[in-house]
């Protein structure tokens, strides 16, 4: 890797910070759910400290600085073209996502999703009382691609389909051409497509996401909060050139109270968008390198386990099979007999199974930690199984 500018490998200690990632759960080394264990970029906390020197902390509204950060950043960066009034404010993708469930569906219909996929999109479509179709994805030659036939035939019984790209947990840039695909089947089928593009910028260096092009069948849900791990401040926005489904969803997000803007937010985001993008590339580089060094050591100490290829994300997705243990079982031994928390895949769905996801986004001391701990809780549990 080239010179760094900003410190990536200082371990942070994260304990008695109301963590969920670390003061949760009693394990020595969570590598489970979807935060970075990195130092924010220094622009963000200056931004945050010059609010908090303020003493009042009120209200907070959104201002046409906050939608032009999302703006300015999408057009210099992907080149795709967004306006004000193509945008709606809102604390989060998934309370998004569950208010477009609300208004756009009715009880009893089913959501189309593409599994093994993020585990909150089966329970966001439960709790609201909607029925999970799933377009299960092909695993083939150690990647993962879509079942078009069966996406053609399962739209045909949905009104709202939820895409993640990139995918959360396989790691996988969808191609244009997919995108087109998908679009197409889409519009055959008058279905409303969600576009959940909140790992976009995290892919490998060199390498760009495919946004969904606008269109009045697609609403995009985005947000800095992966890139600069700031999800705590809840900020994201939902963007659909559609005017009559915006002003519905506002609607609906409104009476859900959750298109209000938390005080820091504001500040954090500006400084994510406006100020940080050279900390984001040094990142990418930094999970680019983590990736290659689990690579080398699962098939240098662990060939049992295989890595899934992917391009995008800090969430390595873990082909397991080789060991014929459920993914809850393997994950639970993980936990108890080496304090290691890793996701199990059958949370992202049934064909998720045997896998196992990793969070690399960690300095590489804990990451390699993670991995010694990842081969001594295999070989303990093949020893337990050779009896």
């Amino acid at each position: 890797m080239k010179n760094t500018k900003y410190d990536f490998e200082s371990v942070v200690d994260r304990h008695n910070t109301n963590s969920l990632k670390w003061d949760f759960f009693d394990d020595d080394l969570p590598m489970w759910v979807a935060d970075m264990d990195f130092k924010v970029a220094p622009p963000i906390q200056e931004a945050i400290l010059k609010r908090a020197n303020h003493p009042v902390y009120g209200y907070t509204v959104v201002s046409d600085e906050l939608f032009d950060a999302y703006i300015n950043w999408w057009d210099s960066r992907y080149d795709l073209k967004m306006s004000r009034s193509d945008m709606a404010y809102s604390i989060g993708v998934m309370p998004s996502i569950s208010s477009m469930i609300r208004c756009l569906t009715e009880e009893n219909d089913e959501i189309l999703i593409q599994s093994p996929v993020y585990h909150v999109f089966f329970y966001v479509i439960k709790d609201n009382n909607r029925k999970v179709l799933e377009n299960q994805l092909i695993y083939e030659n150690n990647e993962y691609r879509i079942d078009f036939d069966d996406l053609d035939e399962k739209l045909s019984r949905v009104k709202l389909m939820i895409l993640c790209n990139p995918h959360n947990p396989v790691g996988k840039i969808w191609s244009k051409e997919d995108l087109e695909r998908i679009g197409k089947l889409c519009k055959k089928h008058d279905v409303i497509l969600i576009s959940d593009e909140i790992h976009c910028d995290l892919t490998d260096p060199g390498v760009k996401y495919n946004p969904f092009e606008a269109d009045d069948y697609v609403i995009r849900c985005l947000s800095p909060s992966k890139s600069f791990n700031i999800a705590g401040f809840q900020s994201s926005v939902v963007h659909t050139t559609n005017i009559e489904l915006l002003a519905r969803i506002k609607i609906q997000m409104h009476i859900d109270n959750s298109d209000s803007c938390n005080v820091f937010a504001a500040a954090a985001v500006m400084a994510a968008y406006n100020e940080s993008e050279d900390w984001l590339d040094e990142l990418r580089e930094v999970l680019y390198k983590n990736k290659q060094i689990v690579r080398e050591y699962l098939s240098e100490e662990l060939p049992v386990v295989r890595l899934v290829e992917c391009d995008a994300t800090y969430l390595l997705w873990l082909d397991c099979s080789a060991l014929n243990v459920a993914s809850k079982v393997l994950s639970g031994f993980l936990r108890q007999n080496q304090g290691l928390f890793l996701s199990a895949g059958v949370d992202f769905g049934q064909n998720g199974d045997k896998f196992l996801r990793m969070n690399i986004a960690c300095p590489e001391r804990l990451l390699r930690e993670g991995l010694d701990k990842l081969k001594a809780g295999v070989t303990a549990l093949n020893n337990i199984k050779s009896f």
